[in-house]
């Protein structure tokens, strides 16, 4: 396998155990995989993930998947098609509900897309000068435990990181801690019962 073909492209990743990773990838060579890491082998980071070669199973490219820092209206629209459909009308929750006072002219949304059809989402607005709040993150059903959701957090941090900020925060739904744990982020604050999920505050340096 010619690890290094898939450098800056995005791909998905099965690796041998099962799990699926989906995300841009960051080639290194076997040296750098001995240096970094005590294992003589080539592989790919992805969304603060490292898979090396022997762990691989297979390896597929996605041309059809684009990442769009959504600050046209035309690309706004898939965020709030993606909200709706995936967490408004499944969890009946409320348009007014849904799209609150952080969806401003300030807010920034990433939209991943599939063949142009926005997949999945999510929104980030400044709550200090240092801390970028990241939130409504949110993945089509059919396209789940793909690795989608990782990429959509990994997306917004490197936004959030070239905007100047050094912290990123969210609110995780309780049952969702694992997961942003997985990514890095760390709990400092205690579980807050909203109107629709217990969530628990998060942060992670950038």
């Amino acid at each position: 396998m010619q690890i290094s073909a898939y450098d800056k492209k995005i791909v998905r990743i099965r690796d041998i155990g099962g799990k699926v990773f989906t995300g841009e990838a960051d080639t290194f060579s076997e040296d750098y995989g001995m240096h970094e890491f005590g294992r003589e082998e080539q592989g790919i980071q992805l969304n603060g993930y490292t898979v090396f070669e022997k762990d691989m199973e297979s390896v597929e490219v996605l041309p059809g998947y684009k990442v769009i820092r959504a600050e046209e209206t035309w690309q706004q629209a898939g965020a709030y098609y993606v909200r709706i459909q995936a967490m408004a009308k499944k969890h009946h929750i409320s348009l007014r509900q849904e799209f609150d006072e952080h969806d401003g002219p300030d807010t920034r949304y990433i939209v991943i897309t599939e063949d142009d059809f926005p997949i999945a989402t999510a929104r980030m607005y400044p709550l200090d000068a240092r801390s970028m709040m990241i939130g409504r993150v949110v993945v089509l059903p059919e396209y789940r435990h793909l690795g989608i959701g990782s990429m959509v957090v990994t997306e917004c941090e490197l936004w959030a990181e070239e905007l100047g900020f050094s912290k990123a925060v969210v609110e995780s739904r309780d049952n969702k801690v694992d997961f942003y744990d997985q990514l890095g982020y760390e709990v400092c604050g205690d579980p807050v019962q909203g109107d629709t999920f217990c969530c628990i505050r998060m942060q992670k340096d950038l």
